[in-house]
């Protein structure tokens, strides 16, 4: 992967736990930084675990499937894409309480888990692509620390309307990167 489909597909799997930190930053009138990078790192960590996870998936089912590992990666992109934009049309902000910066640990991992299913399936189309997972994992891991510790401290200020615009961007660039990866093994862009 080059390194913008490696940042397009980063900025992509960090758009849930931007979404859903902003959700949570509007919940809080002055957010603390150490705060707000506990959230990060606990969204970081997960984002970057779970694409290493569907990758050894992939990779164990890319030898029954080489032939059309492309079509696959296309399409687990093309419906976590879609699915993505379609969540980003749903009412209200994903917000878990009045006060997140104390809310427990381990709703606050369920949370990371439930954005962090999209990166999993990606990393099942990255073994399909022989994709360097350890690159991809650390820019999806770093991308949502930044993001989900970004949200949480404007999210007070901007609200979720921002949150859904991040979720249609990152949709429509695994849809992007789907077609590109879609081409590229099917000779229109000659790769």
């Amino acid at each position: 992967m080059s390194i913008l489909s490696t940042t397009v597909l980063a900025l992509s799997m960090s758009a849930d736990a931007f979404a859903v930190s902003i959700g949570k930053g509007t919940t809080i009138q002055k957010p603390r930084l150490l705060d707000a990078a506990k959230t990060g790192a606990v969204f970081g960590g997960t984002e970057a675990c779970a694409p290493v996870l569907g990758w050894l998936a992939g990779s164990l089912a890319s030898t029954f499937i080489q032939s059309v590992d492309h079509w696959a990666a296309f399409g687990i992109l093309l419906l976590v894409g879609l699915h993505m934009i379609y969540e980003s049309t749903q009412d209200g902000c994903e917000v878990e309480g009045t006060k997140p910066h104390n809310q427990r640990l381990g709703l606050l991992i369920i949370t990371a888990i439930g954005t962090s299913i999209d990166s999993m399936a990606v990393g099942v189309s990255l073994a399909f692509v022989t994709a360097n997972i350890w690159v991809a994992a650390a820019s999806i891991g770093l991308a949502s620390f930044t993001m989900s510790t970004l949200g949480l401290m404007i999210g007070h200020s901007i609200g979720c309307r921002i949150g859904r615009l991040a979720e249609v961007l990152g949709g429509i660039g695994l849809i992007g990167i789907g077609v590109k990866i879609l081409c590229e093994h099917t000779g229109v862009l000659g790769g």
